[in-house]
């Protein structure tokens, strides 16, 4: 059965909607070790079968600590952008499902992760949780742990903390820049970063 349902995921190339739905219709079979079967689909050569793989862990991670250890000490390394894209997506059921305010200190420990990709996941996610319940009345509560990323040294997190800031100051941009007005933009990283937010407009360059 599951080698059917990756041949057919297999078929499409882009989207989420039908690795949740195989996900979904996996978890409602009456198996009993939904974990293994995760576990074993991360080895798969396809990254729909590794998509799926971590769907069902994001699935499984807030009542089966091993699944959240499988998504931070595995998932973690897939070089495949997609699959990252549904970590960060775990990532975000866990911290929902969990409560934002009660997963503070596990969002804490994950930006501050020397992977880079689960800092990303995490950035990904309070980029959009200021719309959500506890993130919603504390805006600057994720603006600042966006911040603490700002002289990440990878790229790929700093461009992840740029876009972030700069789409929550749509709606918080009084929040930004009184976030932003002490950065040190000496440093090359930071500077990127600050960049990303405000282009090249000089009025939001702290004198």
């Amino acid at each position: 059965m599951l080698k059917a349902i990756i041949d057919e995921l297999k078929k499409t190339e882009h989207g989420f909607k039908h690795i949740m739905e195989a996900g979904d219709g996996l978890l409602n079979t009456g198996e009993t070790d939904y974990l293994q079967i995760a576990a074993d689909l991360l080895t798969e050569e396809s990254y729909q079968g590794r998509m799926l793989a971590t769907y069902l862990l994001g699935q499984l991670s807030v009542s089966c600590p091993a699944a959240l250890t499988l998504l931070k000490t595995r998932v973690v390394h897939d070089g495949n952008w997609r699959v990252q894209e549904m970590l960060a997506k775990a990532i975000d059921y866990y911290c929902a499902a969990t409560g934002y305010e009660k997963s503070l200190p596990e969002i804490e420990i994950w930006l501050t992760d020397a992977q880079p990709n689960l800092n990303r996941a995490v950035i990904e996610g309070l980029r959009i949780w200021t719309g959500r319940p506890y993130f919603k009345q504390h805006p600057e509560i994720a603006i600042q742990l966006i911040s603490g990323q700002k002289a990440n040294q990878s790229e790929y997190v700093r461009k992840s903390v740029g876009n972030a800031l700069r789409d929550i100051g749509k709606k918080h941009i009084e929040l930004i820049l009184e976030e932003t007005k002490m950065w040190d933009l000496s440093d090359v990283k930071v500077m990127f970063v600050h960049q990303l937010i405000f282009g090249n407009n000089n009025r939001y360059v702290a004198i």
